[in-house]
């Protein structure tokens, strides 16, 4: 599959992006180290990951994933293959409210390029809204790093689409930065958020859109078929709702896509997302090469009319 660009910036790249999450949580920094070098040899570029991964884990601080990259990046001297996105301002360790006020941004994105090794972060994105800071503080902060070199473009994720479309309006008013890639939870799953608030949204205003929980914390990985299979999963709370009529339909219809194209189910899920003319590329995250294989995969399958159709249609919600 040939690179697309991010809305209307000049980042260009094959269309799946490394879910940084797992580094530093379920897998080690060897392993990291491995997955990272297989998905730069693949062909792939784009590393997304944020200043609170992974800060859930026990003894976590949340700089671990960003740590890990920056050795990386320090030791196999790749930065001029690879763009890196990163995020700020989302919940973390003994603070869960959002904070996207300018000094938090100013001194956490320095606190990022260090881990990161690196000059420049080339996506910087608002990860959870901050209700109490105004917009144009956020957006100022942004244009002070623009301006510094220390940023590129920003992104938003987790805005609500009021905010989002706010936001837009207030840095054209203000001639401020604005948000050229917005970071949604789509899948064959959870269709209905996106594209009933932001997906038109996206077009209108040219947005880059990459999307994260991009199998549905697992569901369309195809490991599990009942309740009974997720018992050990570490993801098993964000599982156990989805095993509804509508969810085991889409898991039927995948497993025969699948069968149909020789190819593993989460392949074919992904290739589902990289189909939807809004979407710029699914984030995944992988702990092994075979894994990652299976996943990158995706941008190599072409589905046909009828497959999109029929996952189209196992995958339906009720409109409200």
């Amino acid at each position: 599959m040939e690179k697309v660009k991010l809305g209307n910036c000049e980042i260009e790249f094959r269309p799946i992006v490394f879910g940084g999450n797992v580094f530093g949580w379920t897998v080690d920094e060897q392993q990291s180290f491995a997955l990272l070098d297989a998905f730069v040899d693949m062909g792939f570029s784009f590393i997304d990951t944020s200043n609170n991964y992974s800060h859930w884990v026990p003894g976590h601080t949340g700089s671990e994933s960003e740590s890990i990259i920056g050795k990386w990046i320090s030791k196999r001297d790749v930065r001029d293959k690879i763009q890196i996105a990163t995020k700020v301002g989302g919940r973390r360790l003994g603070n869960d409210k959002p904070n996207l006020k300018k000094e938090h941004i100013i001194k956490s994105v320095d606190e990022s390029l260090m881990r990161l090794q690196i000059d420049t972060i080339d996506l910087y994105q608002s990860h959870h809204d901050d209700l109490s800071t105004a917009i144009d503080e956020t957006l100022e902060a942004y244009q002070e790093l623009v301006h510094a070199g220390k940023v590129k473009w920003i992104g938003a994720s987790n805005l609500s689409p009021e905010r989002l479309k706010e936001s837009l309006v207030v840095a054209e008013k203000h001639n401020l930065p604005a948000y050229i890639a917005i970071q949604p939870e789509y899948n064959l799953y959870d269709r209905s958020k996106y594209e009933k608030d932001y997906e038109q949204l996206a077009l209108e205003n040219h947005l880059g859109v990459i999307t994260y929980y991009s199998l549905a914390s697992g569901f369309l990985s195809g490991k599990y078929r009942s309740i009974d299979d997720i018992k050990e999963a570490k993801r098993s709370d964000a599982l156990k709702g989805r095993f509804d009529t509508r969810g085991l339909r889409i898991l039927d219809a995948l497993a025969q896509v699948a069968h149909n194209q020789q190819a593993a189910m989460p392949t074919i899920a992904l290739a589902w997302i990289l189909h939807r003319p809004s979407v710029t590329a699914p984030i995944v995250s992988a702990t092994s090469l075979q894994q990652l294989e299976e996943l990158t995969r995706a941008t190599k399958i072409n589905l046909s009319t009828e497959e999109m159709s029929l996952l189209n249609t196992a995958s339906a919600y009720e409109e409200n």
